[in-house]
C-alpha cells in the first residue's frame, strides 16, 4: 500500500495489537508512547494516517489534534476509554475524522483505516500518493517503465505478469485468491476452469529464481502470497 501509520497511544498492549494487524494488512506502521513522541514523529516522517489516544502523559491526544489541524489535514482517528457524547463531540469538532471507543475490536480498527484512508487518498478528498517503485525483499518495481529488478538484474515481465507482481508487490504478506489474482491481471471475470493463473505463477516463479517459492508461497485452498 505504501502509507504510513502512526499510533499514538501511551498502552503497549494497543499499540502492539494494532500495529500487528495493521501491518498484515500491507501498512507501514510507526509508533508513539506519548503526545510528545506523536509530534516529533509527525515532523520527521511522511504520516499518512493518525490514530490517536485522547489520554496520554504530558500532552494529550487533544493537544495533538489541534497541532496536527495547524498544518496538515491527514486523517485522525481518536482512540479513547470515554465514550460519552460530549467527547466525541468534541474529538470531531476539533477536526477528527473518525472515533473508536475502547475496548474495540482490531478488525474493526483495521476496517476504519482502510475506509478513512480510502475517502482521503483514492477518492480525492485528499492529494493522492504518488508512489513510483515498490520494493519488497530484494525485487524492486518501478511502477513508471513497468520494470522489475531482482538486485541489478532485470527481470521482463508481460502486462499481465507486472499487475500481478504490482498487486502482490502493493501487498506483501496478504493471501490473494485465484479470482483475485485474475481480475487484476486479465481484468475480466474470473472462470472457475481457467488454470491460467497457475500457468503464469509458475513462469513468474521461474523468472524470480530458481525456487521461485521463495517469493511467491501457494497457500492451499486459498491462493497465493508475495513473502515480506
Amino acid at each position: 500500500m505504501g502509507y504510513k501509520i502512526l499510533i499514538a497511544d501511551d498502552e503497549a498492549e494497543i499499540r502492539d495489537l494494532l500495529h500487528l494487524y495493521l501491518e498484515k494488512d500491507g501498512y507501514n506502521v510507526v509508533e508513539a508512547e506519548d503526545g510528545a513522541k506523536a509530534l516529533s514523529l509527525l515532523q520527521s516522517e511522511e504520516i499518512d494516517l493518525v490514530i490517536l489516544d485522547i489520554m496520554m502523559p504530558g500532552i494529550d491526544g487533544y493537544r495533538v489534534l489541534r497541532n496536527i489541524r495547524e498544518n496538515n489535514n491527514i486523517p485522525v482517528i481518536m482512540l479513547s476509554a470515554k465514550s460519552s457524547d460530549a467527547d466525541k463531540i468534541l474529538g470531531l469538532d476539533l477536526g477528527a475524522d473518525d472515533y473508536i471507543t475502547k475496548p474495540f475490536q482490531p478488525l474493526e480498527a483495521v476496517a476504519r483505516v482502510n475506509s478513512n484512508i480510502r475517502r482521503f487518498y483514492a477518492l480525492g478528498a485528499g492529494k493522492q500518493k504518488q508512489i513510483e517503485e515498490l520494493v519488497v525483499q530484494d525485487l524492486k518495481l518501478d511502477l513508471q517503465s513497468c520494470q522489475l529488478q531482482r538486485g541489478e538484474e532485470i527481470i521482463e515481465l508481460t502486462s499481465v505478469e507486472f499487475k500481478i507482481m504490482k498487486l502482490f508487490m502493493e501487498n506483501p504478506g496478504k493471501v490473494f485468491t485465484k479470482q483475485q489474482i485474475f481480475e487484476q491481471g486479465w481484468g475480466d471475470d474470473y472462470l472457475v476452469s481457467d488454470n491460467n493463473i497457475m500457468v503464469c505463477i509458475s513462469k513468474l516463479r521461474a523468472k524470480l529464481s530458481r525456487d521461485g517459492t521463495d517469493y511467491i508461497k501457494t497457500i492451499r485452498g486459498l491462493g497465493y502470497r508475495l513473502e515480506k
